[in-house]
C-alpha cells in the first residue's frame, strides 16, 4: 500500500471530515425585504428566509442578510460567490492564479473587501505560512508552494445505512510539502493573507475558455464554477452551515488531510498540518471549532437532516455548525478544527437527536451525555483542519 493510501486510511479511521458536496447559494439584500420562500439552492435546508425590520436598539450590523466578503458577489439562486481573480508567479517562473479571502490586518481587510481574521497572526508556525514579495510591477512572487490539479477527485460513500465513512476519498488537487493558502507578504507590512491557489502553471488563454463555466478540473480547483482571467473574476461553489443559530454560507479551499480535502472538494495542503490543534481557549490559537455530526437524521426531505452520513447519502451539505464568524466576533478564523459529534445511545433512546445550529447548545448536549466523539471517544478535535472562509450570513 502506498504512503498516500496509508494516510487516507488513517484519516478514514480517525477523521470526521467536514465535507461538503457544495451547495449553491447567494443573493442581494433587496431580495429579502419581508418574508419569502428561500431560493431553490438552499430551500431544502433553510425553509424560510426572513428579514423583518430591526427592533429599536438593535445593532443592524449583526442582522442578515449580509455579504461578509464585500469584494464578492453572492448569488443565492446558484449558490455561488464571484470574487476577483489575481495572477502571481513563483520565483521559479510558474503562473499562480489565486484569490484573497481573509487578512489578519483590519485595514487591509477593509480595503480589499475580505474577512478580518486577526487569529491568522498566530498561524505562522512551521510551513503553515509561506512567504511572498511584491515585485516592481506589484505582482506577488511566491517563494515556494506548488499545487497539482491533475488528480481526479473520487468519493465513494460507504454501504447503507452507514454511508460514512466513505469507502474511498481521494482529493482532486494536492499541494506539495511547501504549499499553504496562508501567505505573508514580506515587503508589504508582513501581514498574513488567506490566498488559496485555484490554478497553477497555466496560461490565461487556457482559463478564458471557462469564462462561461464547465471548467476542466484537471486544471482548476474543484470548487471553481467558472474562471475568467480576461474579466479578472472567478466563481466558487458555496455550502450552507450554521453559526449562533443562524444559517451562513461558506466555501472550502484546503484541508490538512487528504480525506477531508476530498470530501470538501478542496486541495490537500500538508503544510497546514504544522498548525497543532488543541483547546480553543488557548489565547494564541489560530483556529476556531467546527462541529460535524456523524449520525444525524438522513433524508433530503427531512427537515431535521444533518451530518456526514446524510451528506454522503444525498449529496447535499452536511450543515456543519461553526463557532465565531466575521462581524460577530474577532475570534473568527477561516481555519476550522473539526470536532466530530456522534449522537449517543442515550440520545437516541430519549429521542433527543435533532438538527443543531448553535455551538453552545452542542456543548451543552455533550455535558448531558447526548453527544460524544467518534467511536465513543471523548468529544473534541479529530486533528483535522479545513480552510473554509465564511462568505454570507443569511439571517
Amino acid at each position: 500500500m502506498s504512503q498516500h493510501n496509508e494516510v487516507m486510511r488513517a484519516g478514514l479511521l480517525t477523521l470526521l471530515p467536514v465535507f461538503v458536496m457544495a451547495m449553491p447559494p447567494s443573493a442581494h439584500a433587496s431580495e429579502f425585504l419581508g418574508s419569502q420562500p428561500a431560493p431553490a439552492s438552499i430551500a431544502a435546508d433553510i425553509p424560510l428566509v426572513a428579514s423583518e425590520p430591526a427592533r429599536a436598539g438593535t445593532d443592524i450590523s449583526q442582522r442578515g442578510p449580509l455579504n461578509l466578503l464585500s469584494s464578492g458577489t453572492v448569488d443565492l439562486a446558484t449558490g455561488t460567490v464571484t470574487v476577483p481573480l489575481h495572477l502571481g508567479r513563483m520565483k521559479s517562473g510558474e503562473s499562480v492564479w489565486y484569490v484573497l479571502l481573509d487578512s489578519d490586518d483590519k485595514g487591509q481587510a477593509d480595503a480589499l473587501g475580505v474577512n478580518y481574521a486577526p487569529k491568522l497572526t498566530f498561524a505562522n508556525v512551521g510551513k503553515s505560512v509561506r512567504s511572498a514579495r511584491l515585485d516592481g510591477s506589484h505582482t506577488l512572487v511566491f517563494d515556494a508552494g506548488k499545487v497539482d490539479f491533475r488528480p481526479e477527485r473520487k468519493v465513494i460513500p460507504g454501504s447503507a445505512p452507514n454511508f460514512f465513512p466513505p469507502k474511498l476519498a481521494e482529493p482532486g488537487s494536492i499541494g506539495d510539502a511547501d504549499y499553504s493558502p496562508l501567505v505573508k507578504i514580506e515587503n508589504a507590512g508582513g501581514h498574513i493573507y488567506n490566498a488559496p491557489v485555484l490554478a497553477f502553471d497555466v496560461a490565461a488563454s487556457t482559463l478564458n475558455v471557462f469564462c462561461k463555466g464547465n471548467p476542466d478540473y484537471r486544471v482548476v480547483h474543484d470548487r471553481v464554477v467558472s474562471i475568467c482571467p480576461e474579466a479578472g473574476k472567478v466563481t466558487l461553489q458555496l455550502a450552507t452551515g450554521y453559526s449562533a443559530g443562524r444559517p451562513v454560507l461558506y466555501t472550502s479551499t484546503e484541508a490538512n488531510n487528504p480525506v477531508p480535502a476530498a470530501l470538501e472538494a478542496s486541495t490537500y495542503a500538508p503544510a497546514l498540518a504544522d498548525i497543532k490543534v488543541g483547546p480553543q481557549t488557548n489565547v494564541f490559537s489560530p483556529l476556531e471549532r467546527i462541529y460535524a455530526f456523524v449520525n444525524g437524521h438522513t433524508g433530503v426531505d427531512n427537515p431535521l437532516r444533518q451530518g456526514l452520513n446524510s451528506a454522503l447519502s444525498d449529496g447535499r451539505a452536511p450543515l456543519n455548525v461553526m463557532g465565531s464568524i466575521p462581524t460577530v466576533s474577532h475570534r473568527y478564523s477561516p481555519l476550522w478544527d473539526i470536532n466530530p459529534a456522534v449522537w449517543t445511545p442515550k440520545a437516541l433512546t430519549a429521542g433527543a437527536r435533532s438538527r443543531q445550529t448553535d455551538e453552545h447548545a452542542i456543548l451543552g448536549l455533550v455535558k448531558s451525555g447526548y453527544l460524544s466523539g467518534s467511536d465513543g471517544k471523548t468529544f473534541g478535535s479529530a486533528g483535522l483542519i479545513v480552510n473554509c472562509p465564511v462568505v454570507y450570513r443569511i439571517q
